[in-house]
C-alpha cells in the first residue's frame, strides 16, 4: 500500500513537471523536460506513475501537438508543438533527444505498457476530434448503440456518460495507449484543416482581384509565388515521419501473421481492450486508427455496404460531407503507410517464391481454393465473414482496399477547379505506388532504420539486391483482387486529366504516361488485365478458352466491390469522370464506345498537343517526345493506331473558332453550349433555368424513393419466367356462407383491392419489362407551375365572382 505521504508528493511532482512541460518552448527547454520526464518515470514503479498520466501525460500531448485546453479550438497553434520547434530548428540532435523519449521502446511507452496491464489509468477522447463519421454516428442515440459493431476501432469503447444524462450521451473511452495514439492520427488531419482554411482566406482576398500571371502560376508546383520560402528541412527532423515508421516497424508486423495471432481468438470482434495478449490485435487496432483518421474521416460512405445491410443502417451519410474532397496534404505519411503495410503482400509473395510446393500464387490467392480476400457477401450466419480477418489472409492489403480506393477516387471527383494540384499530386503517387507492390523493396526504408536503430544502408542494399523489382505471375492475385485500381480508376484519373490539363498541361502529360506505363510494363499484366475485361463483359457459357474460363469465378467478387466501392456517387457529383447513369456498374477501359478508354485517351492527346504548342516553351521539343511515348503506349496497350480518324467532319466555323471556346469546359446551362446533348440519367440531369431548383432536388428524391421501393431501379432478371401463385384450399362449408348485406360489401371491396393490388404488380412488372421508371421531374418546370397557378387563380376568381353576383 501506497503511503499517503507519498501519494502526495507525487501528484505534487506530477504537477509541477506539467507546469515546466507547459512553459517549455525552446530547444534547451524541451530538451530539459525531457530529461525530467525521463527521470521520473524511471524512479517509479508503475502504480506510482499512475499521477503522471492523471496529471502530466495530458498536458505533454497537449504541447507535443500544439493544442490548447479549449475544446471549441480544433486546430493546433502555429509554430508552439514540439513537433513545429523541432521541424524549424533542423538539429538533428535535438530531433533524436525528442524521439527517444517517445520511441516505441523508451521509458514513456514501457510506463505506458505497465499501467494499462493493470488498467489503471482511463482517458475520454474528445467527441468533437473523432473522424467525422464517427461524430455523425454518436449524434445518434440509435446508431451509436451499433457504432462498436461496425467498427473494430470502437469496440468495447463507447460507452454511456454517467453525469451527463446517463444513457443518451455517449463518450469514447480508451487506454492510454489508444488515447495517445487517436491523438497521433488525428493530429495531421487537423494540423492540414488549419492550413487549408488559411490558404481558402487568401484565395477569397484575391478572388475578385484582376487576374496575374503569379495568380495564375499559384496552382503549378514549383512556381507558387504565395509560398514562403522556407529552407529545406532535414531528412533527420521530420519528428513525425521518425515516430510514424518506428510505430509501424514495433507494432504492426509485415511477416508470418499467423504466428502473431491470440489462440483464444475466435474472430476479429471477440477481443478484449487489452493489447498484450497478442501483437496481432494491437496492430489492428493501430491500422484501424490511421485508416478511419486519414483515409475514411468525411468519407460519406466510410462502411461496407453489406456490412450496413447486416446492421440495418444507412452506408451513407451525405447528409454531413457528399462532395467533399478527403482532407490535403497526407500524401507523404499515407505513401509511407501504405507501403509499409504493402511490405506483407512482398513477404508473402516472396515466400510463395521460395516454397517449392507453392502453385503459382502467394496463400491467400491460390487459385485451387476459395479466396478469403473476396469473402465479402452476405452469405453466412456469422458476422465474422463480413470483416477481413488479417492472420487468414497473411497481408494486411485486404485492410486498406476500400479506404484507399474511395481515398484515391474521391480525390480525384471532388478536387476543385482553379485550385492546386499538389494534393492531388501526392495522391498520384500513392496510387502509382499501390499499383506496383513488386517495386517496394526494402530499400525503401533504409533512411529510417539508420535513424531508429543504426543499421546501414550498404548491408541493407546487399539483401535487397537480390528482388526481382518487376510484375511477375506471382502477383496474379494481388492485381485480381485490386483489379479495379487497374481498371476503373484509371478511367477516373482520365477525367480527373482532362479537367485539370489547363492547369500544368507538362505535369497532367508525364502522369497519364506514368499510368501507361504502368499497365503495358509486363506483356503478362496488360493480358490479365484485359483478359479480366473481356470475360467481365462476356457471358460464360460462350467461352470455350480453358484461360479466360478460370477468370470467372472472380467477376461477380469484382461486379461486387464495383458497386460497394463506388457507393454513393453519381453523375452530378463526378465532374470529368465521363461515367454516365451505370458509372459504378461497368468498365470502361477497353470499351470502344464515346465513353471508352481509347477515345478519352485520344482526345487528351489532342488537347495537350494544342496545350502544349500554345506555350512555345524551351521544353516544347521534350513534350512533344513525352506525346510520342504516350501514343506508344496508347498502340501497345489498345493494339492499333493511337489516333483513329475522326468519324464527323469539323464545319468551317468551328475551324474557326479560338482555341479558348474549343477546350472550354463543358458547363450545362451556358448559353454558348446550347447544344451539347446530355448522356447520363436523364431524371438526374443539371438543372436548367426552366425549373424550379428545389421542386426538381424534392421530386428527384420523391422519384428516387418510389422507384427504389418498386424495384424499378433493377432490371427484370429474365430468369424469373413468372409469380408463383399459391393457393389455398377453402373447405366445403364455408363456400356460400356469406350472411347479411355488411359481409357482402366486405367480400366486394376486399375482392376489388385483390383485383387493383395484381393489377398495380403487373403495371410494375411490365415498367421494370421495359425499363421505365417513375419520373416526377417534369412537374418541376417552370410552365406547368405556372399553369398550375393561373389555374388556381382563375378558379378563385371565378368563385369570388359567383360569390359576389349572388350578393
Amino acid at each position: 500500500m501506497i503511503p499517503n505521504s507519498y501519494t502526495v508528493d507525487s501528484i505534487s511532482q506530477s504537477q509541477d513537471l506539467a507546469s515546466k512541460i507547459i512553459s517549455s518552448s525552446t530547444p534547451q527547454q524541451i530538451i530539459s523536460a525531457c530529461a525530467t520526464i525521463e527521470t521520473f518515470l524511471h524512479s517509479r514503479s508503475s502504480d506510482q506513475s499512475r499521477h503522471f498520466f492523471s496529471i502530466t501525460f495530458p498536458t505533454l500531448i497537449l504541447k507535443l501537438f500544439g493544442f490548447t485546453n479549449d475544446s471549441s479550438a480544433t486546430s493546433p497553434s502555429q509554430c508552439s508543438s514540439w513537433i513545429d520547434i523541432v521541424s524549424s530548428s533542423n538539429d538533428p540532435d535535438f530531433a533524436s533527444r525528442v524521439f527517444h523519449l517517445l520511441s516505441p521502446n523508451g521509458v514513456v511507452f514501457n510506463a505506458i505498457f505497465s499501467i494499462d496491464r493493470k488498467s489503471l489509468v482511463k482517458f475520454v477522447f474528445p467527441t468533437e476530434r473523432l473522424p467525422e463519421w464517427a461524430r455523425f454516428m454518436l449524434s445518434s442515440e440509435k446508431d451509436v448503440k451499433i457504432l462498436s459493431n461496425l467498427c473494430p476501432l470502437f469496440k468495447g469503447k463507447v460507452k454511456a456518460d454517467s453525469i451527463k444524462s446517463p444513457g443518451s450521451v455517449y463518450q469514447v473511452q480508451l487506454n492510454v495507449f489508444e488515447y495517445y495514439m487517436f491523438w497521433f492520427a488525428y493530429y495531421p488531419i487537423c494540423r492540414a484543416n488549419s492550413e487549408n482554411n488559411v490558404d481558402n482566406l487568401l484565395t477569397k482576398r484575391t478572388k475578385n482581384e484582376k487576374f496575374r500571371l503569379e495568380n495564375w502560376t499559384y496552382s503549378i508546383p514549383g512556381f507558387s509565388s504565395n509560398a514562403k520560402r522556407v529552407p529545406e528541412q532535414k531528412f533527420e527532423c521530420n519528428l513525425y515521419l521518425r515516430l510514424l515508421y518506428a510505430y509501424l516497424r514495433e507494432f504492426v508486423p509485415i511477416s508470418d501473421l499467423n504466428m502473431h495471432q491470440h489462440p483464444y481468438r475466435s474472430s476479429l470482434l471477440n477481443y478484449t481492450s487489452g493489447y498484450d495478449g497478442s501483437v496481432l490485435l494491437r496492430a489492428e487496432f493501430l491500422v484501424d486508427a490511421f485508416l478511419n483518421y486519414w483515409l475514411i474521416d468525411n468519407d460519406f460512405s466510410p462502411l461496407s455496404v453489406n456490412v450496413c445491410k447486416w446492421f440495418g443502417v444507412s452506408p451513407r451519410f451525405s447528409v454531413v460531407s457528399r462532395e467533399i474532397p478527403p482532407t490535403s496534404g497526407l500524401g507523404e505519411l499515407v505513401k509511407l503507410f501504405v507501403k509499409y503495410l504493402n511490405l506483407s503482400s512482398v513477404w508473402a509473395t516472396n515466400q510463395c517464391e521460395s516454397n517449392v510446393e507453392c502453385s503459382g500464387s502467394p496463400k491467400w490467392m491460390v487459385p485451387d481454393s476459395p479466396s478469403v480476400l473476396f469473402d465479402s457477401s452476405v452469405k453466412s450466419g456469422d458476422l465474422a465473414s463480413l470483416v477481413p480477418c488479417v492472420s487468414a489472409v497473411g497481408s494486411w492489403n485486404v485492410w486498406i482496399q476500400r479506404p484507399l480506393y474511395r481515398f484515391i477516387l474521391r480525390t480525384f471527383l471532388f478536387c476543385p477547379v482553379g485550385t492546386s494540384i499538389k494534393n492531388a499530386s501526392e495522391v498520384f503517387s500513392i496510387w502509382v505506388c499501390y499499383m506496383e507492390p513488386w517495386s517496394i523493396t526494402i530499400d525503401d526504408f533504409v533512411g529510417f532504420d539508420a535513424l531508429i536503430n543504426g543499421c546501414t544502408k550498404n548491408a541493407r542494399k546487399e539483401d535487397s539486391q537480390s528482388q526481382d523489382c518487376g510484375y511477375s505471375s506471382l502477383w496474379q492475385g494481388y492485381v485480381l483482387s485490386n483489379y479495379l485500381f487497374y481498371s476503373s480508376l484509371v478511367m477516373h484519373f482520365v477525367g480527373f486529366a482532362h479537367k485539370f490539363l489547363h492547369t500544368d498541361p507538362e505535369y497532367i502529360l508525364q502522369m497519364v504516361l506514368k499510368v501507361l506505363n504502368i499497365l503495358t510494363s509486363s506483356r503478362e499484366l496488360m493480358d490479365l488485365i484485359k483478359n479480366v475485361n473481356t470475360v467481365f463483359h462476356a457471358e460464360q457459357s460462350r467461352s470455350s478458352k480453358s484461360k479466360l474460363h478460370s477468370l470467372y469465378r472472380f467477376v461477380p467478387t469484382i461486379r461486387e466491390q464495383l458497386q460497394d466501392w463506388e457507393d454513393g456517387l453519381c453523375e452530378s457529383d463526378a465532374d470529368g469522370s465521363f461515367l454516365h447513369e451505370n458509372w459504378n456498374k461497368d468498365l470502361r477501359l477497353f470499351d470502344d464506345g464515346e465513353d471508352g478508354g481509347q477515345r478519352l485517351l485520344q482526345l487528351f492527346i489532342l488537347r495537350a498537343e494544342a496545350e502544349l504548342q500554345s506555350f512555345s516553351g524551351d521544353n516544347l521539343a521534350q513534350n512533344l517526345q513525352c506525346i510520342d511515348s504516350l501514343k506508344t503506349q496508347m498502340s501497345c496497350l489498345f493494339g492499333g493506331h493511337a489516333i483513329k480518324p475522326i468519324a464527323f467532319s469539323l464545319e468551317p466555323e468551328q475551324q474557326q473558332q479560338s482555341r479558348g471556346e474549343i477546350f472550354k469546359p463543358k458547363r450545362v446551362g451556358h448559353h454558348a453550349l446550347a447544344d451539347f446533348k446530355y448522356k447520363g440519367d436523364w431524371m438526374k440531369r443539371p438543372i436548367s433555368d426552366d425549373e424550379v431548383a428545389w421542386l426538381a432536388k424534392l421530386l428527384i428524391w420523391l422519384s428516387d424513393r418510389l422507384n427504389e421501393i418498386l424495384g424499378l431501379n433493377q432490371p427484370k432478371n429474365n430468369s424469373d419466367v413468372g409469380p408463383k401463385w399459391s393457393y389455398v384450399e377453402v373447405p366445403g362449408d364455408v363456400v356460400g356462407n356469406v350472411y347479411g348485406p355488411m359481409e357482402t360489401i366486405k367480400t366486394a371491396m376486399y375482392a376489388i383491392g385483390t383485383w387493383l393490388c395484381m393489377l398495380v404488380a403487373a403495371f410494375v412488372d411490365l415498367m421494370r419489362k421495359h425499363g421505365v421508371r417513375v419520373n416526377l421531374r417534369l412537374f418541376a418546370s417552370k410552365k406547368i407551375i405556372m399553369f398550375f397557378i393561373l389555374f388556381a387563380v382563375f378558379s378563385v376568381l371565378k368563385k369570388a365572382f359567383r360569390h359576389f353576383h349572388r350578393a
